[in-house]
């Protein structure tokens, strides 16, 4: 059987006809390809090599030299506490912000999810037309620039805003309330509602794919709404949700503009700082090793986390 599959193989490389289709597959993949290539691939190796020079005063030295990562790892006798966590850095700051992002992040993708999968659920399970319709609503807070919608916030927490208003104006407080605005809250309030959009779309054509008639026989089986949402509708949306969960974390580590509007002092992520170090402080070699560093941090945590939820499949099936 091997032996005839090889030959079979060689002989369909060999077709004329199967291999214009493969061109032509390949002809179609090549203008996205290309727009990958340049737009990420070649920036991405730019920063690459930037993070092995140094920055002296105003002059570039494109002299190869690991002296960026080996100060981000440089340790201190004396360490730096933020939250009762001791940094044993030289330079604790890129290692507190990106924990802080990190947890920020965390917390955003939860409150998107908790917030787009029952709208997900609705569209699919309970809306019988206009579907379309639905979907378009969902898209509206697009049709208009992300900076409108940070600002909109910035109104609505403000000391001025629309809840201190309402709630002085109730009688509720007497003084605006100031924890609303310009810190980690008003980042995760600002960043769910940005990203909610773009959780709804993938959970909800997970769920939109999902056999009803496996429904109908759990039902006749005698489970209940709720163990069968449990054990049917959440396992085979979970493909959906884990994509949504990764299109909301992954951009909102390296997210600078929503803290720089919202977050204050108190808000600010690793973005900000490599913002700053690229613009401000005049050291891009530095802000592109912080961008590497980063990125190899996400990267491992995806590669985990996606790898937890394969070996748990792998285990529940041999069980």
């Amino acid at each position: 059987m091997t032996t005839s599959s090889a030959i079979e193989r060689a002989g369909a490389r060999r077709d004329p006809a199967i291999l214009r289709k493969r061109l032509a597959g390949y002809g179609l993949l090549s203008p996205a390809l290309v727009l990958m290539i340049l737009m990420l691939a070649l920036p991405v190796l730019a920063l690459v090599l930037m993070s092995f020079w140094t920055q002296n005063g105003f002059e570039l030295d494109r002299s190869f030299t690991l002296d960026n990562y080996r100060q981000l790892v440089a340790t201190s006798d004396e360490p730096t506490y933020w939250m009762g966590i001791p940094f044993p850095f030289a330079y604790p700051v890129p290692a507190i912000l990106m924990l802080k992002s990190l947890g920020m992040s965390l917390a955003a993708t939860v409150a998107v999810i908790a917030v787009a999968y029952p709208m997900a659920y609705f569209m699919a399970f309970r809306v019988t037309h206009n579907k379309a319709l639905w979907i378009i609503l969902i898209t509206i807070p697009f049709w208009t620039s992300y900076l409108l919608r940070v600002f909109s916030w910035k109104i609505v927490l403000g000391f001025n805003g629309a809840i201190n208003s309402g709630l002085k104006y109730l009688g509720l407080i007497d003084e605006p309330l100031e924890f609303l605005l310009y810190n980690p809250t008003a980042v995760v309030i600002t960043l769910s509602h940005a990203w909610v959009a773009f959780a709804i779309l993938p959970i909800y054509v997970s769920l939109e794919k999902i056999d009803r008639t496996l429904l109908e026989a759990a039902s006749d089986l005698g489970d209940s709404r709720l163990k069968r949402f449990f054990r049917i509708t959440l396992p085979l949306s979970a493909p959906g949700t884990i994509a949504a969960s990764l299109l909301v974390f992954i951009p909102t580590v390296g997210d600078y503009v929503t803290p720089a509007l919202v977050g204050g002092p108190g808000g600010t992520m690793i973005g900000s700082l490599v913002q700053d170090l690229f613009l401000k402080q005049n050291n891009a070699p530095m802000g592109a090793a912080v961008s590497i560093v980063m990125m190899l941090i996400i990267a491992f945590l995806v590669g985990l986390f996606l790898w937890a939820i394969g070996y748990r499949k792998l285990r529940s099936r041999r069980a």
